[in-house]
């Protein structure tokens, strides 16, 4: 989570030339293409790791977008590196930060459409900035939790009770255990070969108060648990409404804010 954190809140920078090696631009066959990307990225065999070959997938068809658009080497350079900074952060914690990923994502590339220097650049023009956005929007904000689910650790929670004014249960020795279990059946054994064919119906014993105790208990927490899980599904409900209404407005054509636009020559 400090991980996440420290890729999020640091200040926006220029990603020119920020992604790792130099990257195969000059290439177009796209297995050619895959192959080099994967020797770039330190990658095994995709057929053998799924997430490897999710990565290399990533990678490979944000350099395709780039070429389609007939981006520079310094604009495709920071496309990659944009999206490469961004995956690092969605993948850094298994919790849910895909506001903060997208804050991110946006700050960083208004970054390099607007030019106020020295905290941003002109690097991309407007129908370049909103097909990058676009782009980014509907590929990867779009399986954001696909990939959270396969590059980060499965979270597990374990629960344990203690009842209060009750005695905790005595641990044995798995011998002991095996040893008295012995002893029991041998003295079943033996007690139903003295006791006569003649069977007895004992009298059912009344619930003890402890056993009272333990199901009130029960159902309490099975309430308890209900709700939580309810309170749950209505929060990850709402948060998947306000995510789908950015992603709604998002692919409407918009402009940029005024005051964003070219700056005045002197």
């Amino acid at each position: 989570m400090r991980k996440a954190e420290s890729l999020l809140g640091r200040h926006e920078e220029c990603l020119v030339w920020g992604s790792e090696g130099r990257l195969p631009l000059s290439l177009t066959p796209y297995l050619s293409l895959t192959r080099v990307l994967a020797n770039l990225l330190g990658l095994g065999y995709p057929e053998q790791s799924p997430r490897d070959a999710i990565t290399l997938d990533l990678f490979s068809h944000v350099l395709i977008f780039c070429a389609q658009q007939g981006f520079s080497v310094e604009q495709t350079s920071t496309a990659y590196a944009l999206l490469q900074d961004l995956h690092k952060a969605c993948v850094a914690t298994p919790l849910g930060n895909v506001e903060e990923c997208y804050r991110y994502f946006t700050s960083v590339l208004f970054c390099h459409g607007v030019r106020r220097p020295p905290f941003s650049i002109n690097l991309f023009k407007e129908e370049q900035l909103l097909a990058l956005a676009d782009y980014v929007v509907n590929t990867y904000f779009r399986h954001f939790k696909l990939y959270k689910y396969v590059f980060t650790p499965q979270v597990r929670l374990d629960l344990s009770l203690t009842y209060v004014g009750l005695q905790s249960p005595k641990l044995w020795p798995e011998d002991e255990i095996e040893k008295e279990g012995s002893e029991e059946v041998e003295e079943q054994a033996v007690t139903l070969q003295e006791e006569e064919p003649e069977t007895v119906v004992e009298p059912q014993q009344e619930p003890s108060q402890v056993s009272i105790l333990r199901a009130y208990i029960k159902t309490q927490l099975n309430k308890e648990l209900e709700q939580l899980q309810q309170l749950v599904e209505e929060q990850l409900k709402a948060s998947e409404e306000r995510l789908s209404s950015k992603l709604t407005a998002l692919e409407r054509p918009f402009q940029l804010p005024p005051g964003k636009g070219k700056s005045k020559t002197k």
